[in-house]
């Protein structure tokens, strides 16, 4: 079979160096998935990424000549992602709820509360923050530096 550039190819991993890892597909052929197209982040460690015997999806780069094959585990991930934010707005609709702020909930009652409720709630809570901040402070004492400059 013609390996084309472009083309996803499942595969097998066989061999793991510093600078990439070596994909064995279709018939005994392998292909290079360099390092620098294993992952979409920065890659420190391959071997943190990829195992021996692990399987996986591919995009074929290039075949040189030779016949060497440059594979990319990041540009398969890319388009996958490309293709699920392409989905109909439907179906997204149906696989989420929408996400809402639900606030702290009081520990004695779980009724939904109205926007005041959490509101007042919030502003307590902040309320306390501060004043343990303001009382910290004070032990600390203002010995150091002061505001004008002068010790």
């Amino acid at each position: 079979m013609q390996i084309e550039t472009g083309a996803i190819v499942s595969g097998k991993v066989t061999g793991i160096t510093d600078f990439g890892a070596f994909v064995e597909f279709d018939e005994g052929k392998t292909g290079l998935v360099h390092i620098s197209e294993v992952g979409v982040g920065y890659v420190k460690d391959i071997r943190d990424q990829l195992k021996v015997g692990q399987e996986v999806k591919c995009k074929v780069l290039s075949v040189s000549s030779d016949g060497k094959v440059s594979l990319s585990i990041k540009k398969y991930l890319l388009e996958n992602e490309k293709a699920e934010e392409e989905k109909p707005q439907e179906q997204k609709k149906q696989n989420t709820k929408p996400r809402t702020w639900q606030g702290q909930k009081p520990a004695v009652s779980s009724e939904p509360q109205t926007f005041e409720d959490m509101m007042a709630r919030f502003k307590q809570i902040s309320n306390d923050k501060m004043s343990d901040l303001k009382k910290n402070d004070s032990k600390r004492g203002s010995r150091g530096y002061s505001r004008r400059g002068n010790s």
